[in-house]
């Protein structure tokens, strides 16, 4: 991570000024840059706004593979089709796990939100965004999943690094695997390290990419 991403995920994490207030997003044009960077990490018109996503995808696809566990990213399934398209209707897993519980493969879905939604509405719950993200992914896949003798994985996350219970569940199976598997790899902690960093080198990356040349 570069000394200017440092600073931007910094002052993003500590609630600091990154953007001159009510500038508009230079894409959407919907929006406002809000002062804090939010719109600038979310806004889903802006180049690279899958890059967060497909870094912690890989970072987590690499640390499955230096296990030793059987993992394929982006895999094709077909648990559900159209019968009008003939295709699927379930895009692919972001990462499959091969044989992961009782001889099921495992769907890992990963998705990643803000933890200051609905901060403005009455009775806001800290946390609460991610466990509302994982449940929706659950009600979307995990039916399809079980039918097609899967296990599914939501994989939910927010932008200041917290992890929904069934991501931190499967990543202490994988830390115990790569502590069992790895005798080079020390510390308890090594799996949810480089998953944390990648979510945070990603934000980085995006905020700095949105910044004025000023600012940096």
């Amino acid at each position: 991570m570069s000394a200017v991403e440092y600073r931007a995920i910094l002052k993003y994490r500590l609630m600091i000024t990154l953007f001159p207030a009510d500038d508009p997003c230079p894409v959407c044009r919907k929006c406002c840059l809000d002062s804090f960077g939010e719109h600038a990490v979310h806004c889903k018109e802006l180049p690279g706004f899958k890059y967060r996503h497909d870094l912690v995808r890989d970072v987590l696809y690499d640390v499955l593979k230096r296990a030793g566990i059987s993992a394929k990213k982006e895999a094709p399934v077909n648990f559900l089709t159209d019968p009008l398209e003939g295709r699927s209707t379930l895009r692919p897993a972001d990462i499959l796990v091969f044989g992961w519980e009782g001889g099921k493969h495992a769907y890992v879905d990963l998705t990643g939100v803000s933890p200051l939604v609905g901060l403005r509405d009455h009775g806001f719950v800290a946390g609460q965004a991610i466990i509302k993200a994982e449940a929706s992914k659950v009600a979307k896949h995990e039916k399809a999943c079980i039918e097609n003798q899967h296990v599914f994985v939501p994989f939910a996350f927010d932008t200041f690094g917290a992890l929904a219970p069934d991501a931190v569940r499967f990543l202490k199976r994988v830390q115990q695997v790569v502590s069992s598997n790895t005798a080079h790899v020390k510390g308890q902690n090594y799996v949810f390290s480089r998953v944390g960093f990648a979510i945070q080198k990603g934000i980085a990356a995006q905020l700095v990419a949105r910044l004025p040349a000023i600012s940096l």
